[in-house]
């Protein structure tokens, strides 16, 4: 990438705040629009935008203010870093883009006519390009004025244990992050921790700690005590200074943990370490969204059905549908449906086997199948009875999972969602006989990052390229 971005992208947006956000806004808003500029020059050698150009300009740069907000392309909250801010970035632009397109496919269908549809798809590549070029050299310059001294938060640490130490060594390391442990504060010295590596400054006891605070070069005061009685004495400390307080939470043991949120739950606050974001309303959108796409699917695929169905039937004598028990949500078995590929007989004296290159159990069609995955396709049907989705992480055979769950770290995690026809890791090229430990990485990353839109660029790279891969077989 330009301008080093793996590290420039390192949590921008959480770095640094509000300001930052307000100025992204107005930045984006320019990118947008003068990458609409450079790609009508490329394809019409006009500078002078013509007004037909103009209102879907004003349409996309619209769609993209909309479509930014609601897939939380500003939010700072977001524990995500690089990966997490520039993946919401791309779908909300790709769903602006799509947007654009169908309105005006609607309204004024001769403006595709000519070199138009290459301007408006080089006017999504170069205005994602442009906003990303944008936040780097943004970055640079926030990272140089930090280096400075400016906008560096000091941080007093209260309480001398490991997880203050965790922390202190955690931020240390976060230098991105912009905040300094600069000391800390606790009635027993640093000779009561066994850690030769420690060495934060003491600046006092509890009792001296609003007369450290009300000097001024303090900015937030993080509580590190386990006990509540201390974490009590030392928000009474503080009670007359406006200082920003946290409370550290011992919850290192779960740092490999990619579900770590904090919640409240009937006003009691949690810490989620496990927790599907498939809940309430969301998986209601979600269900919605499956029944209706599914029928709709079915509906104008059924021709395709038939000649598939006539097509297996003449290959092989058997059933047109080959059923096969998996491992769905909950943990739930339920029978998928797929066009059957093999002969009957097939699987009789092997069991269930693992699909591997150059096996030749598939007859000649039912290869040709495989290859397309288009045997997936009465997977539409289990959608529409509820036991999958059409997104989401692909379900194993009972035996498989017996295996897998022992095997993969948080493989079962899988199961937190439905599974589904298609999903971010098969997208991304882990399908079939390949690493198992990154199509489970993907698949969790799907769960963690879910969301309508999400859903959109996975179903819409499956139309691109999902369908023919080389690890399908």
């Amino acid at each position: 990438m330009p301008l080093g971005l793996g590290n420039i992208f390192n949590g921008l947006i959480k770095q640094y705040g509000h300001t930052v956000i307000v100025l992204l806004r107005f930045i984006d808003i320019a990118m947008l629009i003068g990458a609409a500029w450079v790609s009508h020059y490329f394809w019409l050698r006009l500078w002078n935008i013509d007004q037909d150009y103009r209102i879907v300009i004003a349409l996309g740069v619209l769609a993209a203010i909309i479509f930014f907000e609601i897939g939380q392309v500003y939010r700072p909250w977001q524990n995500d870093a690089m990966r997490g801010e520039i993946a919401r970035l791309v779908r909300a632009w790709v769903s602006a883009i799509v947007m654009v397109i169908a309105i005006v496919a609607l309204v004024r269908l001769h403006f595709w006519f000519g070199s138009s549809y290459r301007w408006i798809v080089t006017w999504w590549m170069l205005g994602l390009v442009f906003m990303l070029i944008a936040r780097g050299l943004l970055s640079r310059l926030l990272q140089w004025l930090r280096a400075k001294g400016w906008s560096q938060g000091r941080i007093l640490m209260v309480g001398l244990n490991q997880m203050a130490i965790a922390a202190s060594r955690q931020l240390s390391r976060s230098s991105w992050a912009g905040l300094q442990v600069v000391g800390y504060v606790d009635d027993c010295s640093a000779a009561s921790i066994a850690d030769s590596d420690f060495s934060l400054p003491r600046l006092g006891k509890l009792e001296d700690l609003a007369a450290i605070v009300s000097k001024g070069a303090i900015d937030e005061v993080w509580i590190a005590f386990p006990g509540e009685a201390l974490a009590e004495r030392a928000q009474y400390e503080l009670r007359h200074l406006p200082v920003s307080i946290r409370l550290v939470i011992d919850c290192f043991a779960f740092k490999q943990s990619r579900f770590l949120s904090l919640n409240t739950v009937a006003g009691i606050p949690t810490l989620d370490v496990s927790v599907s974001p498939l809940h309430g309303v969301n998986r209601y959108i979600k269900e919605i969204e499956d029944r209706v796409l599914a029928f709709v699917l079915l509906v104008l695929i059924c021709p395709l059905l038939l000649v598939i169905a006539v097509g297996v039937k003449l290959s092989s004598p058997g059933p047109v549908f080959y059923r096969q028990v998996r491992v769905g949500w909950n943990n739930r078995k339920f029978t998928m449906l797929k066009f059957r590929s093999m002969p009957v007989d097939a699987e009789a004296k092997t069991g269930a086997v693992w699909a591997k290159p150059g096996e030749n159990r598939a007859t000649p069609f039912g290869a040709f199948l495989r290859k397309t995955s288009l045997d997936e396709l009465p997977q539409l049907l289990n959608v529409l009875m509820g036991d999958m989705s059409l997104v989401g992480p692909r379900p194993e055979r009972p035996d498989f999972v017996e295996v897998f769950k022992e095997q993969v770290p948080n493989y079962m995690k899988k199961h937190m969602v439905k599974a589904g026809i298609t999903g971010w890791a098969q997208v991304n090229g882990w399908r079939g006989d390949t690493d198992l430990n990154r199509r489970i990485e993907h698949d969790l990353y799907y769960i963690q990052h879910w969301s309508l839109w999400f859903d959109m660029e996975i179903a819409f790279r499956t139309v691109l390229t999902g369908f023919i891969n080389k690890n399908a077989y």
